[in-house]
């Protein structure tokens, strides 16, 4: 597998987030609650099904996921636009952990179409901030964070159980409202 490349640089996160991710990250309980209830329309049983991982208020302490390979999966949840759908599961992909020279994490999905790679910084309590971007299909390289929008990605990390985490990732810029990645350890 790939190395994943940095693509954003060490830091505070309220110094290093784009005001637009700022804004995404304050309005976070507004999307979840949101994109819940849509998915909830649409997908009652499957919403049911995830147990913890879309729970809203499910964090526990011990944000940041140990260095390591991890399996990952995207919940898409509520439709940007009509004709989408509410509730979207993805098959499980490949993650990995790294840790950064200056003790932050960086979060890297290795495979599948949509990609995210960025830095968790340690944040408040049970959640850490994520600020990184996404890449798409083939590409190889990620955009520096903050150049493109529709490319940035910001979100919190939380532990919901032994061994498993979610990132929550409010108002991406394609298809949902929100979209919660999944990780646990590989193997």
């Amino acid at each position: 597998m790939p190395t994943p490349p940095a693509a954003v640089e060490p830091g505070d996160w309220r110094t290093v987030a784009t005001a637009a991710d700022r804004d995404r990250l304050r309005r976070w309980r507004d999307a979840w609650t949101g994109a819940l209830t849509a998915a909830r329309r649409a997908a009652a049983a499957e919403v049911a099904a995830q147990g913890p991982l879309l729970a809203i208020d499910a964090a526990l302490p011990g944000p940041v996921p140990p260095r390591g390979r991890y399996r990952c999966r995207v919940v898409k949840l509520g439709a940007k636009i009509a004709g989408q759908r509410d509730y979207l599961a993805y098959p499980w992909f490949d993650c990995l952990v790294t840790p950064t020279a200056d003790g932050e994490a960086q979060l890297a999905k290795l495979t599948g179409s949509q990609r995210q790679v960025g830095t968790i910084y340690r944040a408040e309590g049970t959640r850490a901030a994520f600020l990184g971007t996404l890449t798409l299909g083939d590409e190889v390289r990620p955009f520096a964070y903050g150049r493109d929008r529709t490319r940035d990605v910001a979100g919190w990390v939380e532990r919901i159980g032994a061994r498993r985490w979610r990132l929550a990732m409010p108002y991406p810029a394609f298809e949902s409202t929100l979209d919660v990645l999944e990780l646990v350890p590989a193997g």
